[in-house]
């Protein structure tokens, strides 16, 4: 338990004053004894995911709550390889939530909270067609708190990190019926790495410049000096009125293999 709580911290916790949301709302501390109770059932907390400065680390997003299993899945796999191929930024965490498809992105060095709810709304913008935006919870408000997996749900079932090659197998329900090995989640969490400054704020104007944004809002990522490479504004990257087969022929064009995409029969 000690190491998987290691690789939580190291991926989407800060270095002090991590809190969490109590019963009543109120923020407490998240101390180690906590954190275990909650990895091992015995108390699910919602992790506050933005700091009393304002600043965040861990965006997630969540897909569920209207429409098929499948859809979902493809859905998230659809963001997931924009994340890799499209942006060039590490593989996101995949995890099923006992309703819902997750994914876990990690920032290396906390942005303002207002930079981490663009970035997730500008990822869900351009990637994924207007006519399927299938996220379940609005981005503003998921990027601030959530239960970390693994952890026990209000339903029974189990929220687990799981191996992206795995999803098609949840499809019609994310949830696990018993715990999820502390050895396996802590498989699944040891290989991905952080988005490093200089990544974010290459991407974020990428994004932006898919968006029709102004690339100087909101205020500029806090980056030791380092080159930020100009936003991406070639034609035919504004996603929202493809559908899904449209987004794979897109990647196909451009000699990428979506091969983290469920396909569907």
């Amino acid at each position: 338990m000690h190491k998987l709580i290691s690789e939580l911290n190291r991926l989407y916790l800060f270095d002090a004053q991590q809190q969490y949301l109590d019963a009543e709302g109120g923020a407490q501390p998240l101390t180690p004894a906590v954190l275990a109770r909650h990895l091992s059932g015995e108390q699910t907390v919602a992790v506050r995911l933005v700091t009393d400065s304002g600043l965040a680390r861990a965006l997630v997003l969540e897909f569920g709550g209207k429409g098929g299993g499948e859809a979902h899945w493809s859905a998230l796999c659809t963001i997931a390889n924009a994340v890799q191929h499209e942006l060039d930024l590490p593989a996101p965490a995949v995890s099923i939530s006992g309703t819902a498809f997750q994914l876990w992105l990690s920032l290396a060095t906390p942005v303002p909270v207002a930079q981490a709810r663009q970035f997730v709304q500008l990822l869900r913008a351009t990637f994924l067609p207007a006519s399927t935006d299938i996220l379940a919870v609005a981005p503003p408000a998921y990027v601030e708190q959530a239960a970390l997996p693994p952890c026990l749900q209000p339903s029974g079932k189990w929220a687990a990190f799981i191996h992206p090659s795995m999803g098609a197998a949840f499809v019609d329900e994310p949830g696990l019926d018993m715990p999820p090995p502390p050895t396996a989640q802590l498989g699944f969490l040891e290989s991905l790495r952080s988005i490093n400054p200089a990544q974010f704020a290459q991407a974020l104007p990428q994004l932006q410049g898919h968006a029709g944004l102004s690339a100087s809002s909101p205020a500029p990522v806090p980056v030791a000096a380092s080159p930020v490479a100009s936003a991406a504004t070639a034609p035919g990257l504004l996603l929202q009125d493809a559908t899904l087969e449209d987004i794979v022929r897109w990647l196909h064009a451009r000699n990428i293999e979506p091969t983290f995409r469920h396909r569907l029969p």
